[in-house]
């Protein structure tokens, strides 16, 4: 720790747990091999009614091992994962790291473009697929000659589910030039295991300052320690039931709703999107006890006329991140169900989170504090100068779980870096302040990022797709504040002048809509004459951001 810094934090740590853990010098998919030999005929998932024990899913993990062994993948390959949340991500998730490989997770939302980056990036050798998805993956794959494992989402529906089912997941749709899900789980003989708790086990991919993803190289180890945290500072036990409706393959749903309650043995009640009809009941049948989230999911279900009505008394834990909560959100939901939203703070680069609110002393609109061996510190942004309670700067941390590096990036991983009493500390970007208490709490972003939902849009990518089309003569996107998405992506647009009359902003947006990922496309458009720039005509896009705050 930083030498003269008080850490004030430490006088409101929760009463039931130690301040530091021991982590176990294992792999990380023995959580499922030791929940199995726990818990055999425990449910570990349950997908609209369709229960998968644990012993059955050690069996689907070792078959898919088996598979990818025969395929050829080794020590080090990876394996990209576009997929919905489903009993597919799991299996292929653990069947992965089972036969000694490294998972890349990819969001089902990217078009080709992105899918083909990211993978050309990572080297991935084989793709998981379901059929809804196979369309914008198959050719990407077939250029970069990756294998391509497919299923469908009705591959572990029941035949008469328990919760309402989107039509689309019930469909059997024809896909060529694919292996059939099914036949990767033919025979049960995975590989000898080569891979320690050091070595690298995930590679999820970040979006950096220029746009461009960055993928964050995580050991078993740095999975392992933050599982750890979320099990122990949330009290989890075996009779847990985790409400899963965060993407997995976004770091904050895979480790607190799929690791966390794997380790432990507890039941994922596994959801593959959000409906709030369908959680509501799905809270109401089985009794789910935990349910973490981002801001928007509880807005939208406290929007429900009849929520007061419905019986949520066995959730226990409702938290989340992403975005602050609104205070009138957090205090409708303790006024109607007696919970305390608990939020907490991290980033993909830490696996998760690095902050946690304490939950029997919470605090709104705030990251809580550093969690389990986390050492957190604000720092002035330009002088790197330790600051203390009340001044704003930039939060830095480090800790068990801060990823190893950016994958094939070594000049961004050393600027992410500083080093502080010669103690290597990650600098996360965020504009923040620590308070007497040691509670920590977001100022502002930093770096140019929009926050669509959880989702960050990074707008010089936006815009360098922008340009692309033939009408767009300059471009700039910013983010302007919405009670629905928090953010919501606004661009404004000087048409070349033979464009002029010609082009409607519903044109710029329905293209950009088949060019970028859902989240990212601007649903503001403004035409605009001209766009204020510096002497050395440099866009100043925070001028056009101050306009907005002032409501244009």
């Amino acid at each position: 720790m930083s030498k003269g810094y008080d850490r004030p934090w430490f006088k409101f740590w929760p009463k039931t747990v130690t301040k530091t853990l021991d982590y176990p010098s294992v792999p990380l998919f023995e959580f499922v091999e030791t929940s199995a030999r726990r818990y055999p005929d425990k449910t570990a998932i349950l997908y609209y009614g369709k229960s998968i024990t644990y012993s059955e899913l050690l069996d689907s993990i070792e078959r898919f091992a088996t598979f990818l062994n025969r395929k050829g993948i080794q020590k080090g390959d990876r394996v990209a994962l576009y997929l919905q949340n489903s009993p597919h991500f799991v299996i292929s998730y653990f069947g992965t790291m089972r036969a000694n490989g490294i998972v890349v997770p990819l969001n089902p939302m990217l078009t080709e473009n992105e899918l083909e980056y990211i993978l050309n990036d990572s080297g991935c050798k084989t793709v998981v697929t379901t059929a809804e998805l196979f369309p914008r993956i198959s050719n990407v794959a077939k250029k970069l000659g990756m294998d391509i494992v497919c299923g469908h989402l009705s591959d572990y529906l029941p035949e008469n589910p328990e919760l309402n089912v989107p039509d689309f997941m019930k469909m059997k749709m024809e896909v060529e030039d694919a292996i059939d899900w099914k036949d990767s789980l033919s025979e049960r003989d995975p590989p000898e295991i080569l891979v320690t708790q050091e070595d690298l086990a995930l590679i999820p991919y970040t979006a950096g300052t220029t746009g461009l993803p960055k993928g964050c190289m995580h050991t078993h180890y740095t999975i392992i320690a933050n599982v750890l945290s979320s099990v122990y500072w949330m009290n989890l036990t075996p009779a847990a039931v985790h409400l899963a409706v965060l993407p997995f393959f976004h770091v904050t749903g895979m480790v607190h709703s799929m690791l966390a309650p794997i380790y432990v043995g507890a039941e994922i009640v596994l959801l593959t999107r959000w409906d709030r009809e369908t959680a509501i009941q799905a809270i109401e049948k089985y009794g789910c006890t935990h349910w973490i989230n981002i801001t928007t999911m509880v807005v939208d279900l406290l929007s429900d006329p009849n929520i007061a009505k419905r019986d949520l008394s066995s959730l226990i834990i409702v938290g989340g991140g992403g975005a602050p909560m609104p205070k009138a959100v957090a205090e409708k939901l303790e006024e109607l169900f007696g919970i305390k939203f608990m939020e907490g703070y991290g980033l993909t680069e830490t696996i998760s989170q690095t902050h946690f609110n304490p939950p029997e002393r919470p605090k709104l609109q705030c990251l809580g504090i550093p969690d389990f061996g986390v050492d957190a510190l604000i720092i002035d942004v330009e002088s790197g100068k330790v600051l203390g309670p009340g001044e704003q700067g930039e939060l830095v941390v480090r800790g068990p779980e801060i990823f190893k590096g950016y994958w094939n990036k070594p000049e961004e991983t050393e600027k992410a870096f500083i080093e502080i009493d010669g103690k290597r500390y990650f600098r996360t970007g965020d504009l923040c302040y620590m308070d007497e208490e040691g509670y920590f709490f977001i100022v502002d972003r930093i770096k140019r990022m929009i926050n669509r939902s959880g989702f960050k849009v990074w707008p010089a990518e936006v815009e360098a797709i922008l340009y692309k089309h033939p009408a767009i003569k300059e471009v700039c996107v910013i983010g302007v504040p919405d009670e629905r998405v928090i953010e919501e992506v606004k661009a404004f647009v000087v048409l070349k002048p033979e464009f002029k009359g010609k082009v409607k902003e519903e044109d710029i947006m329905a293209w950009a809509k088949t060019q970028m990922a859902a989240y990212k496309y601007p649903r503001k458009i403004a035409f605009v004459d001209d766009l204020p720039k510096s002497g050395a005509g440099k866009i100043l896009w925070r001028v056009l951001q101050e306009r907005e705050k002032r409501g244009g």
